[in-house]
């Protein structure tokens, strides 16, 4: 990935995120970690087999050193430092992974609709655990859609989702653009962006960790304190209450390099 350090880099980032709502940085995190990621998931299904696997939501989190570790990551909060600046802390991470042929959709809706921050000033990395495409249910957005207002949700219970709802009007889908990655990519969307992604129907899981990052001015103002994964990561602390570092703990928690940093 070219470093978004380079001045150049992160203002056509930027002007592309303002113009259409996203953007996309390829090869920011390296395979071995990756195949780490990947090797996490599998572990939390594991520890978790009651749980869908693509509600690997933020709940669980807190008590993990190598999620903490990964959301840490100093490539990606450079990335998201572009669009929030440089005081970060995370308010929620989730995995979606998508089992094969019966992976669940994710219906279209405005992140900002669901998420108690004042104000709404958050970015989201989505990181690509496997190869994305359309064929196994990558994320599709609505380019220019951010720019419009955040509409009312209602539920769907006519088929089995990711959210349970869907936004309450109508979305052309001819203007929908799907977001191929490859495993270490990320692609960076605004909370007011239309998008969804549609079920794995193909031989193929497809998994990725969503991550909400905040600048630490921006207050969650859910009555949980402090929000079971917000972490203070970067810069000033701001206005939040955060959860302690969580320490690594031999054979209770998922080995990881680098994992002696964190006893």
């Amino acid at each position: 990935m070219t470093s978004v350090a380079d001045n150049q880099v992160a203002d056509n980032a930027l002007e592309t995120y303002q113009r259409d709502g996203y953007v996309i940085f390829r090869n920011v995190l390296d395979r071995q970690l990756i195949n780490e990621v990947n090797d996490h998931v599998d572990w939390l299904q594991a520890k978790h087999p009651d749980i869908r696997p693509e509600q690997l939501g933020h709940v669980f989190l807190r008590d993990d050193p190598f999620w903490v570790r990964l959301v840490s990551d100093p490539r990606l909060l450079e990335i998201a430092s572009v669009f929030v600046g440089p005081d970060l802390a995370l308010f929620a991470s989730h995995y979606i992974s998508k089992p094969p042929y019966s992976g669940q959709p994710v219906l279209w809706h405005q992140d900002a609709a669901f998420w108690p921050l004042d104000p709404m000033s958050v970015v989201t990395l989505w990181l690509a655990v496997d190869h994305s495409t359309p064929g196994n249910g990558c994320v599709r957005v609505i380019p220019g859609s951010h720019l419009g207002p955040i509409a009312e949700m209602r539920d769907n219970d006519s088929v089995q989702s990711v959210l349970g709802k869907e936004i309450a009007v109508e979305v052309d889908e001819s203007e929908a653009v799907d977001i191929v990655l490859a495993p270490g990519d990320v692609e960076v969307h605004h909370p007011n962006i239309v998008h969804g992604s549609s079920a794995n129907t193909s031989p193929n899981r497809r998994c990725g960790l969503t991550i909400r990052y905040i600048p630490t001015s921006t207050r969650i103002t859910d009555p949980e304190v402090p929000y079971p994964s917000a972490f203070h990561l970067q810069g000033s602390p701001g206005v939040n209450s955060y959860q302690p570092r969580p320490r690594y703990v031999e054979g209770r928690d998922y080995p990881f390099t680098g994992r002696s940093e964190w006893i």
